[in-house]
């Protein structure tokens, strides 16, 4: 298998489609731009005239054996609204349409399927119109259109929310989680739906020592490797980064008289702990401390089985 491969997406104002890849486990480089259209090195005022045929788009260099082209197509739909036509949110017209621009037939494939399986799954009342795509020459944006969230993070965030991106996102691409009071123990229901936290040093994986991954244990989405575990003296599992910073979210929490940094499942919503800046200076200096309640170990013997096979490449360099 390659090294690298190319990965292009069109979702709209490309300015909302860099961060969701750009820090993911594998994502070598993200590069926001223009392709489809009809003229060379299109300017960002001639695409967005509507007249060259253009698509704002990002292109993705990744390692396949890290990050799998299926993941990239799932964190695409993620970022869109696939019934719409005739652009994205806010942004109307022809260079906001969205579309997957394959660049290879087992690309082709994966999208395909993927786009089949979204429009089976009934989550959106209207059929999904995202167009699949052979790749074109694509041309790289202005400087100033380039990690738009990371240079401008302000009016980014404020575009993203003011757009309707950002609340059609978590209304749409949020789990159904049904009735979580039976599929969870006590402890489980109280720490991840009511924001509870539980005893120190009396929870089942704080002093875990075996190798393997800790996944949410509502949607089963991979958080935490026990490749990043260490003892922070504190109580619970502890550990300096997650997996795929993708799949966890953070929010301010004032409670309990302090101002503390939460941690949540991305996919679940669910209350897994918080992120202090007390962790090993020499591996970023963060300690995620998280609730065992939150989360199901799955030891490394048995990731195959279960479905995670992909994230034994965490272990190689532990072999």
């Amino acid at each position: 298998m390659a090294t690298t491969e190319i990965a292009t997406f069109a979702g709209g104002c490309f300015w909302c489609m860099v961060e969701p890849f750009d820090q993911r486990p594998g994502i070598i480089d993200v590069v926001s731009g223009y392709t489809g259209g009809s003229i060379e090195n299109p300017t960002y005022e001639q695409v967005c005239s509507n007249t060259t045929g253009h698509v704002e788009a990002v292109q993705i260099t990744f390692n396949p054996e890290v990050i799998p082209y299926e993941y990239l197509v799932e964190t695409f739909w993620q970022q869109i609204d696939p019934t719409d036509p005739g652009g994205q949110f806010n942004d109307r017209g022809e260079s906001y349409q969205t579309a997957i621009f394959y660049h290879n037939d087992n690309q082709k494939q994966i999208a395909e399927r993927s786009k089949e399986k979204l429009d089976r799954s009934g989550k959106f009342s209207k059929p999904i119109v995202t167009k699949i795509l052979p790749a074109k020459p694509f041309y790289e944006a202005e400087e100033q259109h380039q990690d738009y969230y990371k240079k401008q993070s302000f009016h980014y965030r404020l575009y993203k929310k003011g757009s309707g991106r950002e609340d059609f996102i978590k209304k749409n691409w949020k789990m159904d989680k049904g009735n979580l009071t039976e599929q969870l123990t006590p402890i489980q229901y109280h720490v991840t739906q009511e924001n509870g936290t539980e005893q120190p040093f009396q929870n089942e994986y704080w002093n875990n020592e075996e190798e393997g991954i800790y996944v949410d244990v509502v949607s089963g989405k991979p958080l935490f490797s026990s490749t990043d575990q260490y003892d922070a003296g504190c109580g619970w599992p502890s550990f300096t980064k997650p997996i795929d910073r993708y799949e966890i979210e953070e929010n301010t929490d004032t409670s309990h008289g302090m101002i503390r940094t939460e941690i949540r499942s991305k996919t679940a919503d669910s209350h897994l702990g918080h992120v202090f800046d007390d962790g090993p200076t020499d591996q970023g200096g963060l300690r995620y401390c998280m609730n065992s309640a939150a989360m199901r170990f799955i030891p490394k013997e048995q990731m195959e089985e279960e479905g995670y096979g992909h994230y034994l490449y965490l272990f190689k360099n532990n072999s």
